[in-house]
């Protein structure tokens, strides 16, 4: 049988860069903001793990993006699919990725779709044509972590 997975991603911000995702990948934002009011109003957590970011409660340090497509659970709102999750860390980002995501779309749409990145505050790095692998761009993310658009 196989097994359920998320990406987990450390970041300094993460419904920053969470909101960064989302819009990137036209993912949701999941909301969990009926789940702490019933941790907090059975005390399981203080006022201190959380913190509001869009107008709605977060855990403080986490945030996650879903597929707007796939399942999640409506009295939590954690997705049950294709799903990253954004956990602060005190370090900062030292050196290059060892896994990245590519961001892939119709043919004749990369320059749009690279445009549409950088007006979210993604940044282009470098340019690659590669005959039958196709041009695609290597980009950070506002946080500095690469990934590629082709």
């Amino acid at each position: 049988m196989a097994l359920d997975w998320k990406l987990v991603i450390d970041t300094r911000d993460a419904p920053a860069l969470a909101d960064f995702w989302a819009a990137a990948l036209e993912y949701e934002v999941e909301d969990n903001s009926a789940l702490i009011e019933r941790l907090l109003a059975a005390g399981q957590i203080g006022p201190d793990r959380i913190r509001e970011h869009g107008g709605r409660a977060t855990f403080r340090g986490f945030a996650a993006v879903r597929h707007p497509d796939d399942p999640y659970d409506e009295a939590t709102g954690i997705g049950r699919g294709r799903r990253l999750l954004f956990q602060d860390v005190p370090e900062p980002k030292t050196v290059k990725n060892r896994l990245h995501i590519d961001i892939h779309g119709e043919r004749g749409t990369l320059e749009e779709r690279v445009s549409r990145l950088e007006k979210l505050g993604a940044t282009r790095v470098e340019e690659h044509d590669q005959g039958p692998a196709g041009h695609w761009w290597i980009m950070l993310d506002p946080e500095s972590n690469e990934f590629c658009v082709s």
